[in-house]
């Protein structure tokens, strides 16, 4: 089954990666969308960044690529004349966090779950990509470092750091501004698909879940969520996105409980009803299968 498991998504990234086209970073576009008159998103290529901005300074949520830095710098300069103080890593996966050395050069203090930080300091293997991550320069390691929450108290904002237990990764982080009621999910909620679920760093289908409902304990109709990767979002799409997950939990545990082997299950079948995703249906079915 592990051996299954391995060959179906690393089918899919090795074809997702070359589509991404994640050497070309020449013809990526760098765009700002306003949520407020303090906080952003960029979206690039990689991870959503979040922006706060104010009289304290810049704080970020995630950083993509190196390559990408000075793009990122410059629109961050036309929102702000001050400095990036903070970088929050959302999870340590590269095309959140590859732009930590760039901006640790640049003078910010790298935050992260303590988890993540760990990552962050020796090679990782993503078996889903058959991809090595080198550790990070020390500059570009996470200076500060936290086990379940942290708060910043920051442009006027009561910032909330939280890990809801392992999820997308064993190190994820979700924030919340609390005053302008904007919540960051990292790659535990997105809304370009399924999520990519990596099964051989911590990540489960049950966690991601655990991690969906207590994020949403704490906002409202009103709050605007930043996804790992999508478009914005609400509490509404947090609330279809987890009865999804549950439904193709729920799927593949019946066919699992009836007796039926990984092999034996029609990924295709199963999954028709649902979007698509990062992983292919039988990678997807895969990694539920393994959580179950």
């Amino acid at each position: 089954m592990k051996s299954f498991l391995l060959f179906a998504i690393s089918m899919l990234y090795s074809q997702f990666s070359l589509a991404q086209g994640f050497g070309d970073f020449d013809k990526v576009v760098i765009k700002t969308h306003k949520i407020s008159d303090t906080i952003y998103m960029l979206e690039g290529q990689g991870g959503n960044i979040g922006v706060s901005i104010g009289d304290d300074g810049v704080f970020i949520i995630d950083d993509q690529f190196g390559p990408l830095n000075e793009k990122i710098t410059a629109a961050i300069a036309k929102l702000s004349d001050k400095p990036v103080n903070f970088v929050v890593n959302s999870h340590w996966h590269f095309d959140h966090s590859d732009g930590n050395v760039a901006f640790g050069k640049a003078g910010a203090i790298i935050v992260s779950q303590s988890n993540s930080r760990d990552r962050m300091m020796s090679e990782q293997t993503l078996s889903a990509f058959g991809y090595k991550q080198a550790p990070y320069e020390k500059v570009g390691l996470p200076k500060i470092t936290f086990d379940d929450e942290m708060w910043f108290h920051y442009n006027d904002d009561a910032i909330q750091l939280m890990h809801f237990g392992a999820a997308h990764t064993n190190g994820d982080t979700i924030t919340y501004f609390n005053k302008a009621n904007v919540m960051h999910t990292g790659d535990v909620f997105v809304t370009s698909g399924l999520p990519f679920i990596d099964a051989g760093n911590g990540g489960s289908i049950t966690g991601v879940i655990n991690s969906v409902t207590k994020a949403m304990s704490l906002i409202n109709d009103t709050t605007v969520v930043i996804p790992g990767h999508g478009q914005l979002a609400n509490k509404a799409d947090m609330q279809k996105y987890k009865e999804t997950l549950i439904a193709i939990r729920d799927k593949v545990a019946k066919e699992k409980t009836a007796g039926k082997a990984l092999k034996d299950i029609d990924a295709e079948a199963l999954m028709a009803e649902f979007p698509k995703g990062f992983l292919p249906p039988e990678g997807f079915v895969a990694v539920v299968y393994q959580d179950i």
